[in-house]
């Protein structure tokens, strides 16, 4: 493993850490892309392994099994960097593949899982919209986190039919068309709405802009990144520019060592982690 001490709270003008955290972050595309930005501004010198896979990509329709196999054969990818800690940054992966991932690798390796944050978007009050995937909304386990959650408030689960595959392949037109249809469906009075896919917080602005009312977006990225650090036992710093060298970065596309895609480049979550040549 890459870590040995905690490190002090703040970042000192030229400190460069010999000893290093190091986490790792999984999902089939790059939905990982938002909790990997977190990271990086809650922490800018650890070093990140990003492992996801695209030629088995997507994960929404298949079975929980076939899920529970590719989510695996991804951690595995990741795991053979040996990092402190892997983020589950997917909702679907977390659903199916969590109790798995946990039984094959801890505590050698702490898993940290993704929940829609429902909780606190019933907690600040009004009506509360979950835009998930088709396979997501209405799902048991949804509602399951409904009923745990959001404490009697009145929640519209909003299927987003095609909204992920947009944002995975930068597709701005498709992009559009699926917010567009999410947002119809959305009842005017809502105030929250919960973003449960990872992928849809690359593009949380433009569903702010077409939401006919001003609404609060919750995303699950930085919560996540806050509780990796947590569980690691080590500070998180906003560091200002040049205080601390940026951690280094591994992308694994299917086990295969990578650059980041233009794709993920055309978000500026996928360009601020693109600061150092990547590890070959």
């Amino acid at each position: 493993m890459s870590r040995s001490l905690p490190q002090p709270t703040g970042a000192p003008a030229g400190v460069d850490y010999g000893d290093r955290v190091k986490i790792a972050l999984m999902d089939s595309g790059i939905g990982l892309l938002a909790a990997a930005a977190a990271v990086r501004r809650l922490r800018p010198d650890a070093d990140l392994v990003l492992s996801s896979d695209p030629d088995g990509m997507p994960w929404g329709p298949r079975t929980p099994d076939d899920v529970t196999e590719r989510a695996l054969a991804v951690a595995r990818a990741a795991v053979a960097h040996e990092p402190d800690a892997l983020i589950i940054a997917c909702n679907t992966a977390s659903v199916h593949a969590l109790a798995t991932l946990r039984a094959e690798l801890e505590p050698t390796v702490p898993i940290i899982g993704t929940v829609p944050a429902i909780k606190p978007a019933a907690a600040a009050g009004g009506p509360v919209a979950i835009w998930a995937t088709p396979a997501t909304t209405g799902s048991s386990y949804q509602r399951r986190l409904i009923q745990d959650f959001a404490g009697g408030a009145d929640v519209t689960e909003v299927p987003c039919p095609g909204l992920a595959d947009g944002v995975q392949h930068a597709d701005d037109a498709g992009i559009d068309r699926a917010i567009a249809a999410a947002a119809a469906r959305t009842p005017g009075d809502v105030r929250s709405v919960v973003l449960g896919c990872t992928h849809y917080e690359l593009v949380a602005d433009r569903i702010s802009a077409a939401l006919s009312a001003p609404v609060v977006l919750y995303g699950s990225a930085r919560a996540v990144a806050a509780q990796t650090l947590r569980r690691l036992g080590v500070d998180r710093f906003p560091a200002e520019p040049g205080a601390v060298r940026p951690g280094r970065l591994t992308v694994l596309l299917s086990g295969r060592e990578s650059a980041l895609s233009e794709q993920a480049l055309s978000y500026a979550e996928g360009r601020l982690l693109q600061t150092v040549a990547p590890v070959r």
